[in-house]
Formats: C-alpha cells, sequence, structure tokens
C-alpha cells in the first residue's frame, strides 16, 4: 500500500526532516501488483520494444460455466426438458438467433461472433484456462505458461508509462479460482496484473502532497539507493534508480487514476451501459457492468489487455430465475462496450471475448437448473478486425456435444494473438530455464481461418 504522509516515529535516524520514515516513503512501490513492487514490474518491462498500433484485448469471464443453450445455441426442436424456458429471437444477420434475453446484441449481430462449439474443456472450476488458452493439468514448462496478458507485457511493455500493460478487474471472491486475473507463469511477477480493487484505486491518491515535495522525496531516495548501487558488488541495484523514477510517474500521472474514474465519464454513456450491483453474488463475482466501461477507459488510456469477471455462473438451481436476473445485464453491458470501441475507432484493434469455463447439461435438473458439461461450451467474439456476423460451430439437436467445427480453446488464442500482431508459429519466450517455449500448441492449432 503506498504511503506518502507518514506517522511521527521515535526514531529519528530514520526519518526525513518532516517527520516522515524512510521505510513508509519507500511504500511508494508497493503498489498492489501480484506481491510485487512498481519499480520492480517496471524493471521488467518489454525488451522488444512498445508497439506502436496499440492493440488490445478485453477479456469477460463468467464464473462458472455459463448455459451455452440458453445463450447463442437455443434448441427449439428438443423436448421441453432439454430446452428451457427461453425463446430464440431473429438478429440483425439473416438465420441467426439467439436467446431472447440478449435483444440489444442480436440488435447488433453483425459486430459478433458466436461460437457455439468450443471443445477441450478441461472440467474445473477456475479461469486459468479462458486466461491462458491451456489446461492445467497439461504439461507445462517451470513455472506454468502465461496468461495472455503477460504475454502482452512481456512481448510489447506498456504503451505509456503511467499505464500498466496488464490490469485485472476481478475482486476477490468466495471461490477464488474464478477471481483469478490471470497468471504471469515463467515471465514472472514482474508482468502480472495490476489489481486496481478498492484499496488499490486509494493507492493511485498522493493524500494531499504536493508533486514539489514528492519530487525532493524523490530526490532524497535516488541519492540513497545510488549510494546502496554504489556499495553493492553483485550489480543486482544497477539500473533500479531508472525503475524507480517509472514508479513515480504512474503516481505522479493522472491518467491511471482517471481512467478507473467513472465519476469523469459521461453519465448518459454509464446508463446506457448499465450500472449492474456493486456486490458479489454468492461465491462468485458482483454484476457489476462498470468495470466493462472501466475496461474501455483503461484500453483507452493505454492498457493492452484487461481482464474481469461477471457475476456467478454456476446455476445447479434456478437456472432460468438467476438467468432472467443477469444475461439483460450482461446484454447492456457487451453491447455497449463494442457499440462505445466503435464509435471511437477503436474496435478493429481491440478483441473482445466473453466465455466461462464450460457449458451446462443439455437436461434441465430436477431443481430447475444445469450441472457441468464440459463436453462442449460456448464464446462471443467481437472486433479484433475480425469477419463478424457469422456464426461458427454447432452442436447436435440436444446439445450434447459439437457436429460441425468443433473450436478448441486454443485456436480461439491463435486467433487473438493473430489479432493483437502476434504470430504463433515463431514467437517464443524464454522460461525460467531459458528455453524457448512456444504461446500455444502450434503444431496442432492455428488462427481460426473463418474470422480472417
Amino acid at each position: 500500500m503506498l504511503t506518502i504522509l507518514g506517522g511521527q516515529t521515535q526514531d529519528k535516524g530514520s526519518r526525513f526532516c518532516d517527520g516522515i520514515r524512510r521505510r513508509d516513503f519507500l511504500k511508494i512501490g508497493g503498489l498492489a501488483l501480484g506481491g510485487m513492487s512498481l519499480p520492480n514490474l517496471l524493471q521488467a518491462e518489454n525488451a522488444a520494444g512498445v508497439n506502436n498500433s496499440h492493440k488490445g484485448i478485453i477479456m469477460i469471464f463468467l464464473p462458472g460455466g455459463p448455459p451455452h443453450q440458453d445463450m447463442w445455441d437455443v434448441k427449439v426442436d428438443a423436448p421441453a426438458e432439454i430446452r428451457g424456458e427461453f425463446s430464440p429471437i431473429a438478429t440483425s444477420v439473416p438465420g441467426i438467433d439467439i436467446c431472447e434475453m440478449f435483444p440489444r446484441i442480436a440488435a447488433s449481430m453483425e459486430k459478433f461472433v458466436p461460437i457455439r462449439s468450443i471443445v477441450g474443456c478441461d472440467g474445473d472450476h477456475y479461469a486459468y484456462q479462458c486466461l491462458t488458452g491451456w489446461r492445467k493439468r497439461d504439461r507445462q514448462p517451470q513455472g506454468g505458461y502465461p496468461c495472455m496478458g503477460s504475454v502482452l507485457s512481456k512481448a510489447y511493455g506498456p504503451v505509456d508509462p503511467s499505464v500498466p500493460a496488464f490490469v485485472g478487474l476481478s475482486p476477490k471472491m468466495g471461490h477464488m479460482p474464478w477471481a483469478d486475473n490471470g497468471v504471469p507463469g515463467f515471465l514472472g511477477v514482474a508482468h502480472a496484473p495490476f489489481t486496481p480493487n478498492a484499496e488499490g484505486k486509494d493507492d493511485l491518491i498522493l493524500n494531499g502532497i504536493t508533486l514539489d515535495r514528492l519530487d525532493d522525496r524523490r530526490t532524497v531516495l535516488n541519492s540513497l539507493d545510488r549510494f546502496r548501487r554504489e556499495c553493492d558488488i553483485t550489480g543486482q541495484i544497477t539500473g533500479a534508480d531508472a525503475f524507480t523514477q517509472q514508479a513515480f510517474g504512474v503516481l505522479t500521472s493522472s491518467k491511471l487514476a482517471d481512467a478507473l474514474n467513472l465519476d469523469k465519464e459521461d453519465q448518459k454513456l454509464r446508463d446506457r451501459y448499465g450500472r449492474g450491483v456493486n456486490q458479489l453474488r454468492d461465491d462468485g463475482g458482483p454484476r457489476l457492468v462498470d468495470n466493462f466501461l472501466i475496461a474501455r477507459r483503461l484500453i483507452s488510456a493505454g492498457a493492452r489487455c484487461v481482464t474481469l469477471a461477471f457475476s456467478r455462473w454456476d446455476w445447479h438451481g434456478a437456472n432460468f430465475k438467476q438467468g432472467r436476473e443477469d444475461m439483460p445485464l450482461l446484454d447492456s453491458g457487451v453491447a455497449t462496450l463494442v457499440e462505445d470501441l466503435e464509435n471511437r475507432g477503436m474496435l478493429n484493434d481491440v478483441t473482445v471475448v466473453v466465455w466461462g469455463e464450460f457449458g451446462r447439461t443439455p437436461k434441465v435438473n430436477k431443481d430447475a437448473g444445469r450441472d457441468h458439461w464440459p463436453q462442449v461450451s460456448c464464446a462471443l467474439l467481437a472486433g479484433g478486425g475480425m469477419k463478424t456476423g457469422q456464426v461458427i460451430g454447432s452442436t447436435n439437436r440436444l446439445g450434447e456435444f459439437a457436429v460441425d467445427r468443433p473450436v478448441h480453446f486454443q485456436e480461439v488464442f491463435a486467433t487473438m494473438y493473430k489479432n493483437l500482431g502476434i504470430n504463433v508459429d515463431h514467437m517464443t519466450l524464454r522460461d525460467l530455464q531459458g528455453r524457448p517455449q512456444f504461446l500455444i500448441d502450434q503444431n496442432t492449432y492455428r488462427p481460426m481461418p473463418e474470422l480472417g
């Protein structure tokens, strides 16, 4: 936690002239970044140079496994115990029907791609596969595979030194594997997501201190750190000054704090997104549609990847009641996000993906719910310069398994990497043993040709 104005202490030898302890002052590097300090995060930024195109990704995770047959793949010809309570509606693209709970997405289907045949689900309740493309049980290099946001942080670095390349908006939840914003894997914590929860937002405020006073402290800190560097025979401290300067840059710039401050946004646009419900749903995430708008604001400010979790979709009971509560919120949030990106000329550069860890059982259970079904699931894509206005894949009449064009998680990742300017056939990152690692299993999976 950032502390600029420290308290008084009896240890006069450890204080600056105005009574602030150096220990408190050094907490300027302690913003919540997966357990590491902000200067250390910046120290490990992009060895390959910054990508001037600023392509980005917004990944919306639906914790618990959304019901594929009650969203983009409504089974009108199935028996009632399979079909459920929702009806399909026509969309702006002739021949594509989706669930009646998504009228705004339906009205702009030319901007979307529902995938009805996602396969390769691990079957466990976590966000990991949706963030990395890999299953935890896959053979992993030492340290594990990094998520997409960490890859972008390593490969491209920050667009703007005052805005982290990778931001995660998911809060703590009762079931923490759903709250995963992404793991850096073998890339190290330098490329973990910046996670501005409620406390983190407070850390971005200088608590009344002037920039002149802050600069005085920076001068003292740099002098002390230069002394430590000159005494360091290992060389590990060399260069720390430059990255501490960048940490000060984040704090003294208002850009990141402004992006997180929705009071600065047009209230009519906020209303169009919808506000949602700012509390956790059971052991899942909040139904906070505001996070969709914050994600767009962060990308506009310079973030390359923003991840978030929306609600809780593990509906073993009351599937249709909960769907009537959550699906309209998701509809307004996603539809407005895509519309907002398009209005700002960003849609071709920003890929949006909405998905969960698996699908739900074809048959409705005795509690009017659907249980776990890893055999097939679904996704919704938009933006990224893709050929939208089409459906990819299909399931059988009962929604049990993919019968046409099964799409593996890693195919979706290969496509998203392509949208971001990364060639998965050639790009590798070195693991902890110095061995080059491909981002996906490039011998098996490729970018989806249907999407261009």
